[in-house]
């Protein structure tokens, strides 16, 4: 069982920054992927970025330049730095950790934290 717990989301102006963190805990594989997803009202579930264990990140193009990932393995921890922030960053985002057995793959997810930029 894998744990994962996100903070640091809130209410800011556009142009504004902020620091989203997601605390891992439980078991967790040393080859495995760790990612921010985010949901807006009336949409899908998209992915902003992800941070694989071997050290390969991928940012969705309307994030790049603009947001950073990065992975603390030492204390099972992953953040995303949101600069610039735009109305349609707005949505909930949500920590994500992907990894695999010789038997199965394993999919966790986060409670979410709300971004909002707004005006």
């Amino acid at each position: 069982q894998v744990q994962l717990v996100e903070s640091g989301g809130g209410l800011v102006l556009p142009g504004e920054s902020l620091r989203l963190s997601c605390a891992a805990s439980g078991n967790i594989f040393s080859v495995n992927t760790m990612a921010w997803y985010r949901q807006a009202p009336g949409k899908q579930r998209d992915l902003v970025a992800s941070f694989t264990s071997d050290g390969n990140m991928y940012y969705a193009d309307s994030v790049k330049g603009r947001f950073t990932i990065s992975r603390d393995n030492a204390r099972k921890t992953v953040t995303l730095r949101m600069n610039s922030l735009t109305p349609e960053d707005t949505a909930v985002y949500y920590c994500n950790l992907r990894q695999r057995n010789a038997l199965r793959a394993y999919n966790y997810w986060g409670q979410g934290t709300q971004v909002t930029v707004s005006i």
